[in-house]
């Protein structure tokens, strides 16, 4: 395992706390990851990410290497989008050359725009721009593809969970299945929603204040209506057969398929025998960690790792970039469809064939296809100023 390209700690002058780059590595001199705020947010785990946003380009063979921020502050504080502000003004220079990114845990693609703007970078993705010689054309087809509302709701807001659903739905049969789901913001709220759309049953959600559990599924379209912006749940909008429980019951409940689809390490070696479900799909970053997907796929629950499972808002974004697709709903969903239903079903085969877990596989896949990559077009590539 190489060290990072960067790895930078921020200390914000004004509260005190800490912000987190770390840019895994570069293909043709670029790298992306969303940023996100999380109070306890530390450089280990922003480092973990920005890893897997490595393999996740990998995995989908975007032209881009790995990178992520972070910041430790909780993003219901007034503080938060102040030191957000602070800290993309301090990391102008990496912004502006190396890494572009996108909403993430805390934030959201509006935040960070006003953000940008606000510091004189004008825009999350300035460096990828950067040298490309249609920037104006390429601008104009990501605000038009973030303008799209699929019944209200941002295309962006709903791509990364139509995804996952397609993920799932790539793994094994959904009508019919039984859904945990640990999350329910953007990521969390569109893949309940698509999966119940394919005849699923969404049995349990968690958000931070606990679970709400319905053995006969829950009515996901009342909670996603409910819901802040957070991803807080309104517990005035439950059914009378619909109950609450602890937060962690989501993990242990009797279901099919479980999706945690917020914070990292959610699943450890301490929890992770508790899970009934047999198939894991991490909608998250790293929910799982290393000892407990290792005991789970000794017990016959396949895990199918966040770097697949979760990238297709990042596949969006990047054949926007890269002109290969339209900014519509209609093309976006069909390449992600496409894609899910042959990476993930690929990986299985794979897996299935070598004896070794989905995650050995995927990851040996996505290593070499950003050797490649970098091989073809260059690590660091041309760095172009302003």
């Amino acid at each position: 395992m190489t060290a990072p390209f960067l790895r930078v700690t921020w200390t914000d002058p004004v509260t005190g706390r800490q912000g987190h780059i770390v840019i895994d590595r570069l293909v043709r001199g670029l790298a992306g990851g969303g940023t996100r705020l999380r109070a306890g947010c530390t450089i280990e785990e922003v480092e973990r990410l920005a890893r897997a946003m490595s393999y996740k380009n990998g995995a989908l063979q975007v032209p881009a290497g790995g990178a992520k921020a972070g910041l430790d502050v909780d993003p219901h504080d007034p503080e938060a989008v102040p030191m957000l502000t602070r800290f993309v003004r301090a990391m102008y220079p990496v912004f502006s050359t190396y890494m572009g990114t996108g909403e993430d845990l805390g934030t959201s693609q509006e935040m960070l725009l006003e953000v940008f703007s606000q510091v004189g970078l004008g825009t999350p993705i300035r460096a990828v721009l950067r040298g490309d010689p249609d920037a104006a054309g390429t601008m104009a087809r990501l605000r038009q593809a973030l303008g799209v509302r699929v019944d209200g709701i941002g295309l962006v807001d709903l791509v990364g969970g139509y995804g996952v659903a397609e993920a799932v739905a790539a793994a094994g049969e959904v009508a019919g299945a039984r859904i945990s789901i640990q999350g329910f913001g953007s990521m969390g709220g569109s893949t309940a929603r698509y999966l119940a759309a394919k005849g699923a049953r969404i049995v349990c959600v968690a958000d931070a204040g606990g679970s709400v559990v319905n053995p006969e599924g829950l009515e996901v379209e009342a909670l996603l209506r409910s819901r802040s912006p957070f991803g807080d749940l309104d517990r005035s909008a439950l059914r009378a057969s619909d109950r609450e429980a602890p937060r962690e019951a989501w993990l242990g409940v009797d279901c099919d398929v479980l999706v945690p689809a917020a914070v990292a390490d959610a699943i450890d070696e301490r929890n992770c025998d508790l899970v009934k479900a047999k198939l894991v799909v991490e909608a998250a970053n790293i929910p799982t960690t290393a000892g407990a997907e290792r005991r789970l796929y000794d017990r016959g629950v396949t895990v199918i790792p966040d770097f697949v499972a979760n990238a297709g808002t990042n596949g969006w974004f990047w054949w926007l970039i890269l002109e290969q697709l339209e900014p519509t709903a209609e093309a976006a969903f069909a390449r992600i469809a496409k894609s899910m239903r042959s990476t993930v079903g690929g990986m299985l085969d794979l897996a299935r064939r070598d004896g070794i877990t989905p995650r050995e596989t995927a990851l040996r896949v996505s290593i070499e296809n950003l050797d490649r990559l970098a091989e073809k077009l260059g690590v660091e590539g041309p760095l172009l100023v302003d």
